[in-house]
């Protein structure tokens, strides 16, 4: 007669089961999937999560397997991984973990989702002022599942507030802590910086490993942050999208665009079950973010592929164009020397943060306007797909749900 083995808490979860990560790739729709924690592993990313499931869409007993199909995949190598999953409801969130528990490392539970669906849908960052409820998740996972639960957070406008909501996290079973520290508001062009601040308080007020999420641009942030806060590790979860190698020590120059995006879809070519083209697409935008500007008539044919051939011939195409301009431009003075505002030049064919423009005044005030009619709504500009302003009859998939 076998037992079931011993499920380990907090600081021995963390050292034997995740091996004590510093590096970690955190969970984001339709961006963290399984082709993508491939490219991050190769480039010393310690820790993946996978991205956020809907846990009443994953366990539906109806569709669930379509669904479950369409998101879910994962092999023995992909290893340590956590499943990130949104759930308001105790029995619906468990039903879900159970399906996914003897395939991963761990279960975490979204309350960082700041986006207006997660607001519609009630979960993420919409649920921080139902404690009630979340410790009743959280301890119903710690208590039901094979393996441990952890958290993903943001905070509140105060540290007070923000410990206390920590500290009840982890007396109802969380033994991990990811600290996001941006408020629920803090999102799109009103993302502002991360208070690290913050995140230090939570990690000298609890005794269970705390991951830092945000602000982290450059590798040399890494250090930075854990320095700043005292933290077990930190996420990379927008910055590692622009640069998958950005958990790499020691090297002088990001790597160029190109070579990535050549890299994933040699991934995906050989990865069975295929990633989805629209995954695809949206990781190829966001890789080729300093590159596409330079040459539109790609970023258009880009729009507009549906198909790893049509993605390939796009890469190979703008591999050779953009060697062109290095070879033409050169590297003398775009070698990573920090400009007036603190950002490090790059030529546009190496993979580099991106820095979301401040809106002009006068569309601050549609924004809002905007924001009126998508809250009586449910609906509106927010949601709808960008549009290149080269073309704007195309539909552009750039900017996806980080959570």
């Amino acid at each position: 007669m076998t037992s079931n083995p011993i499920k380990l808490k907090g600081y021995e979860f963390f050292q034997k089961t995740l091996k004590s990560p510093r590096f970690i790739v955190g969970p984001m729709v339709d961006q963290s999937e399984h082709a993508w924690r491939i490219l991050s592993r190769r480039y010393n990313a310690q820790l993946c999560y996978t991205p956020m499931f809907h846990a009443r869409l994953f366990s539906d007993p109806e569709s669930g397997h379509k669904y479950r199909a369409e998101q879910w995949t994962t092999n023995e190598k992909d290893r340590p991984l956590i499943v990130q999953f949104c759930a308001n409801d105790p029995e619906i969130l468990l039903r879900a973990a159970k399906l996914v528990e003897n395939d991963c490392d761990g279960v975490d539970l979204n309350l960082g989702c700041p986006q207006h669906i997660a607001k519609r849908g009630r979960y993420g960052s919409f649920l921080q002022d139902e404690w009630d409820l979340i410790k009743s998740m959280v301890s119903t996972l710690h208590e039901h599942l094979a393996v441990p639960v952890t958290v993903k957070i943001r905070v509140f406008p105060t540290v007070e507030k923000t410990v206390e909501y920590a500290k009840m996290i982890e007396a109802a079973g969380a033994q991990m802590l990811t600290v996001h520290g941006r408020l629920r508001e803090q999102k799109g062009h009103n993302t502002g910086l991360a208070d690290w601040d913050k995140i230090k308080a939570v990690k000298e007020a609890v005794k269970i490993p705390v991951i830092a999420n945000g602000n982290i641009l450059y590798h040399e942030d890494i250090q930075r942050c854990i320095d700043h806060t005292g933290v077990d590790g930190v996420m990379s979860a927008e910055g590692s999208l622009y640069n998958p190698a950005i958990f790499v020590p020691g090297r002088s120059m990001p790597p160029c665009t190109w070579e990535m995006a050549q890299e994933y879809l040699e991934i995906c070519r050989d990865l069975e079950p295929s990633t989805r083209p629209g995954m695809i697409k949206a990781h190829l935008f966001k890789l080729f973010q300093p590159s596409l500007p330079h040459h539109t008539d790609l970023r258009a044919k880009l729009g507009k592929a549906n198909n790893w051939q049509m993605f390939w011939d796009i890469t190979m195409e703008l591999k050779e164009r953009l060697k062109k301009d290095q070879e033409t431009i050169g590297e003398v003075e775009l070698n990573g020397k920090e400009n007036e505002k603190g950002i490090r030049q790059y030529g546009h064919w190496r993979c580099q943060p991106y820095f979301r423009p401040a809106l002009p005044e006068s569309q601050q005030s549609k924004k809002g306007e905007n924001k009126r009619k998508l809250d009586a709504s449910g609906t509106g500009p927010e949601n709808e797909p960008k549009k290149s302003k080269d073309d704007q009859s195309l539909v552009v998939e750039e900017q996806k749900i980080v959570v």
